[in-house]
């Protein structure tokens, strides 16, 4: 058995987490439990349990304490194996995705909340099979590859597996951040128009 600490994280922290779990299981399968402090996050798990034909059963340990405990059968340990990648064209060849940050939060309404979801976007984009090509941030996304970013740490493990991380060096400039650029490389808006109409698929958080 198992057992996953993600209390205190946020979505998808706690199915990542898990998720990685039940690949440390090998083909013999067996049981994660997964500690989790909301019933979001017990929903989240159940729901990818059902998807992947997992046993599944959750309980209340206490105030804002909950377990989700999955039994994973012999050889259903490998998540993802003889599912379609959806980033695979019919050709063989890889589709070129490219990621458009275009503010330091994702979605309108709380800015922290946003904030939040940003940074939750950039940590699950890192665990996908299959990454993007590159990843554009400009206007207020410009922030997030610099100084003080909550993502610095995603962004530069997205970069050590050979995604590209670009920032508009005019909106650097606008923010003051040029000297503060943490990770990746200054880009201009030719390059930017250039991979965004050469790509297959953009991806806007």
């Amino acid at each position: 058995m198992i057992q996953v600490n993600a209390m205190g994280d946020t979505c998808p922290i706690p199915v990542v987490k898990t998720k990685n779990a039940i690949k440390e299981l090998g083909e013999a399968g067996g049981v994660v439990e997964t500690l989790v402090d909301n019933e979001i996050s017990v929903q989240n798990l159940t729901k990818m349990a059902n998807q992947k034909g997992y046993g599944v059963k959750s309980e209340k340990l206490g105030e804002n304490q909950f377990k989700v405990t999955m039994t994973v059968g012999e050889g259903a340990a490998r998540i993802g194996e003889n599912e379609p990648t959806e980033c695979i064209v019919p050709s063989g060849r890889e589709k070129n995705v490219v990621v458009a940050v275009s503010s330091d939060a994702m979605g309108l309404g709380s800015e922290k909340l946003g904030k939040t979801l940003l940074k939750g976007f950039l940590y699950a984009l890192g665990q996908q099979d299959v990454l993007p090509r590159t990843i554009l941030f400009y206007n207020g996304g410009a922030s997030v590859t610099c100084e003080d970013s909550a993502s610095l740490e995603d962004l530069k493990s997205l970069e050590a597996q050979g995604v590209e991380i670009m920032t508009c060096g005019t909106c650097l400039d606008f923010y003051g951040l040029t000297e503060k650029l943490k990770v990746g490389e200054i880009t201009n808006m030719y390059t930017i128009v250039e991979k965004l109409t050469g790509a297959d698929l953009v991806v806007k958080p």
